[in-house]
C-alpha cells in the first residue's frame, strides 16, 4: 500500500491514547513511526501532555478520535495540538477519526444547546490549521468552523464488504433507519443499483415505534453513522423481518457500543459491519460483530494533504459490476 509521502517540510504523526492501534496502522500504511509524546494523569486527573521530540517548521498530525470517555479523549486532543503549536510547528492537522457531541447539532427544543458547535469553537481555538473527519453524523457540522474541514467517507469499505456477500442487488434494498439517513443509503445504494427504504422511528421514553416507507426485498442492509446502544438497530431489525425480510444486515462507521451487545447477537441481523474509528473492547466482540480498517483510507488522506493533493475522491474500490 505505502505510496510516497513527499512536501516541503518534516511531516510527523502523534495520537493521544484514545485509540493508539488505529494511529499505529495509519502510520505503518505511511512508512512512518509515531512521534513521542507522553500523556497523562496528575493524581489530581488533570491531563498532561509532553511532546518529547523536535517538531520545530514540522508539518503534523494529530491522530485522535474523541469516543467515550469523550471528555477526556476531548482534552487529550485539545491539550496535545496546543502543546505543539506553542513548539513552533508549521502546520497541524487534527485527524478525527470520529467527532463526539455530533447528535447535538441543533435545538430540539426551547433551552437547549448546540454542543456541536462549541466543541467546534474549542478545537479552533486549540489551533488547527485543517481538520481531517471521518463520516460525521451531520454535513452541517462543517460549517461550524472557520478553517478547512475534510469529511472523508467509508464508502470504499463498505461496497467491497457486501461485494464479499456475493449478494444478487437486483432482491437486495438499502435501509435508513431515519430520514437523516437518507443522503447516506441512496449514495450506497447508487454504487449497488439497489433500492433504498426509509424506517421512521418514534421514540417515546425507552419505547420505539417504527414504520416503514418503501418495499423490502430479499436481503436489507441497515446503513448508519453509528451504533450506540443498538435500540434503533433492533427495532429496525423486527420490522424488516417482519415486512418478509430474509436476510438482515447492519453496516455503521463508528461502533460506540454504549448498550448490551448481546441482544444484538441474539436478534434477526445476520452480521454486523463496523470500523475501528473506536476501538472496540473484547468483551463488546459478539462472534456477529465484523471489524473493517479505515487506516488504509486516512492514511492516504493525511499523504495527500501532505502533499497538498486533492483528497476529492481518497474512494479507492467502490467502481461496481452489477
Amino acid at each position: 500500500y505505502q505510496r510516497r509521502v513527499r512536501g516541503c517540510y518534516m511531516f510527523q504523526l502523534f495520537t493521544g491514547t484514545a485509540n493508539r492501534p488505529l494511529a499505529e496502522a495509519i502510520a505503518k500504511a505511511l512508512g512512518k513511526k509515531l512521534g513521542r509524546a507522553q500523556v497523562g494523569r496528575f493524581n489530581d486527573g488533570e491531563i498532561r501532555v509532553k511532546i518529547e521530540e523536535n517538531v520545530r517548521g514540522a508539518d503534523v498530525f494529530v491522530i485522535q478520535p474523541t469516543s467515550p470517555p469523550v471528555n477526556d479523549n476531548l482534552m487529550e486532543l485539545l491539550i496535545m495540538m496546543d502543546a505543539l503549536r506553542r513548539a513552533s510547528i508549521k502546520r497541524i492537522t487534527a485527524v478525527i477519526p470520529y467527532m463526539c457531541y455530533g447528535r447535538q447539532d441543533r435545538k430540539h427544543s426551547s433551552r437547549e444547546p448546540i454542543t456541536a458547535k462549541l466543541v467546534a469553537d474549542l478545537i479552533t481555538t486549540a489551533g488547527p490549521h485543517r481538520i481531517l473527519f471521518l463520516d460525521l453524523h451531520a454535513d452541517q457540522i462543517q460549517g461550524f468552523f472557520d478553517l478547512p474541514v475534510d469529511n472523508l467517507l467509508p464508502d470504499s469499505l463498505i461496497i467491497d464488504y457486501l461485494r464479499e456477500k456475493e449478494l444478487k442487488y437486483s432482491e437486495t434494498v438499502i435501509v435508513t433507519p431515519d430520514v437523516g439517513g437518507a443522503r447516506r443509503a441512496r449514495r450506497i445504494a447508487k454504487y449497488l443499483d439497489a433500492k433504498i427504504a426509509l424506517l421512521e422511528t418514534r421514540r417515546d421514553g425507552d419505547k420505539y415505534t417504527t414504520n416503514l416507507v418503501g418495499e423490502i426485498s430479499v436481503n436489507a442492509i441497515i446503513v448508519d453513522d453509528m451504533i450506540d446502544t443498538g435500540r434503533r438497530l433492533l427495532s429496525a431489525a423486527e420490522k424488516l423481518k417482519e415486512c418478509g425480510a430474509k436476510r438482515i444486515f447492519a453496516i455503521a462507521t463508528h461502533a460506540v457500543f454504549s448498550g448490551d451487545m448481546q441482544r444484538i447477537q441474539n436478534s434477526s441481523v445476520e452480521e454486523v459491519m463496523v470500523t475501528d474509528s473506536i476501538p472496540v473492547p473484547q468483551s463488546k466482540r459478539i462472534p456477529k460483530l465484523r471489524i473493517l480498517s479505515i487506516a488504509p483510507l486516512m492514511a492516504e488522506a493525511i499523504r495527500r494533504l501532505h502533499n497538498e493533493e486533492s483528497v476529492a475522491n481518497v474512494l479507492p474500490g467502490v467502481q461496481m459490476t452489477n
